[in-house]
């Protein structure tokens, strides 16, 4: 048998017995508490007591079956001994459940479990101790404070979880309108390469026929790059915005060593790696590549508490591999925008993003990205 299934084996069993005793759990608690009207078997009350943390544990599996098998167990043991002592627990216990289950359930099935457990708990508290009108409502007022409270984690949660989504949603889109204004850049320099071998081949047409062939050759190598690039790119989107493009020449993986300076005046000590034999890129995989490795050791620098990272660029066939590697602190993947803003690129480029802990400390990402030779 190999491990897997052994593992499985287990954990099966492991259910299997756990529910058994959630089953037992309210034969358990009516014996134990018709024991107690004289006196207590020894053995009863911890097995009694194990059976509740078992129960309060599953109500975390199946809130809405360990909920109900509460409630029943302790409405008998208020039945087997009908003093405050039960039904105080009756009550706080099946309501600590009945929150649990406000909490993390929908409403359409969180408040039928709500006011069927404040009803049942007020039923019980009349029935077996003879309650008057104020020891009634104040169970029903208590289910009614647990319900609220439970709500109101819900309603937290849920405003936590769609101000997060819309953050990342905010995060891709600014990554997307970056994109789009370095793609503008890329074209409007190609355009502007293309206008003036253009004004040359006129020129030269008649009287140099040659250097127009060379003009007209650099046209075409120009264009279909270019429209190689839009190509990769037609799914980011560029919306109006105020803020003025950067004019300078977009940079690339040419400039990495500018970078790894910038980096070491900050404190990191970058160490520079390639793989394989370099070829030229298309301009919008050169650009991403570049911003991929800025905003790596970017985090390096903010979070990593590290004085050293790696950077490897490797070439292959059709294709262009970034490792970023750090020994620092490591950490979890998060919802921090820089990492949401890389796997935009690399997935606006149709390649594969990956970023976590790395399993002897430290942090890494990495990307492959669909590099086609660029046009010479």
């Amino acid at each position: 048998m190999s491990a897997l299934s052994a593992s499985r084996l287990s954990r099966g069993t492991g259910t299997v017995l756990a529910w058994s005793g959630a089953a037992a759990y309210p034969v358990v608690l009516f014996l134990t508490f018709s024991h107690g009207r004289t006196a207590f078997q020894q053995l009863e009350i911890p097995i009694a007591a194990g059976l509740t943390a078992l129960v309060l544990f599953l109500v975390r599996r199946r809130a809405l079956t360990a909920h109900a098998i509460l409630l029943l167990a302790w409405i008998l043991a208020l039945l087997a001994l009908p003093v405050g002592t039960v039904g105080g627990l009756l009550i706080l216990l099946t309501g600590v459940s009945s929150g649990y289950v406000t909490a993390t359930r929908p409403r359409k099935a969180s408040v039928p479990v709500a006011v069927a457990t404040g009803l049942l708990q007020a039923g019980a508290v009349a029935a077996f101790l003879r309650a008057d009108e104020l020891l009634l409502m104040t169970v029903l007022l208590a289910s009614a404070v647990t319900f609220m409270a439970g709500n109101s984690v819900r309603t937290r949660r849920a405003h936590a979880e769609a101000m997060r989504e819309q953050a990342t949603a905010q995060a891709v889109a600014a990554e997307r309108l970056r994109i789009a204004r370095e793609l503008h850049d890329m074209v409007a320099h190609s355009i502007g390469i293309i206008a003036i071998q253009a004004g040359v081949g006129g020129r030269v047409i008649d009287t140099q026929p040659a250097e127009a062939r060379n003009a007209l050759q650099a046209i075409e190598a120009t264009s279909r790059d270019t429209l190689s690039g839009l190509r990769r790119m037609l799914t980011a989107l560029r919306r109006d915005d105020p803020g003025a493009a950067p004019l300078g020449p977009a940079p690339g993986l040419a400039d990495l060593d500018r970078l790894a300076e910038a980096a070491r005046d900050a404190g990191l000590a970058v160490d520079l790696r390639t793989e394989g034999e370099p070829t030229p890129l298309p301009p919008d995989v050169d650009l991403s590549a570049y911003r991929i490795v800025q905003e790596a050791v970017t985090n390096v620098v903010r979070h990593a508490g590290t004085d050293r990272c790696r950077v490897t660029v490797g070439y292959g066939d059709g294709e262009l591999a970034v490792e970023i590697e750090d020994d620092g602190r490591g950490g979890v993947v998060g919802t921090g925008y820089g990492l949401v803003g890389m796997r935009e690129r690399v997935a606006l480029l149709r390649g594969e993003f990956s970023a976590g802990p790395r399993p002897g400390g430290g942090f890494r990402v990495a990307a492959r990205i669909p590099a086609p030779a660029a046009a010479p």
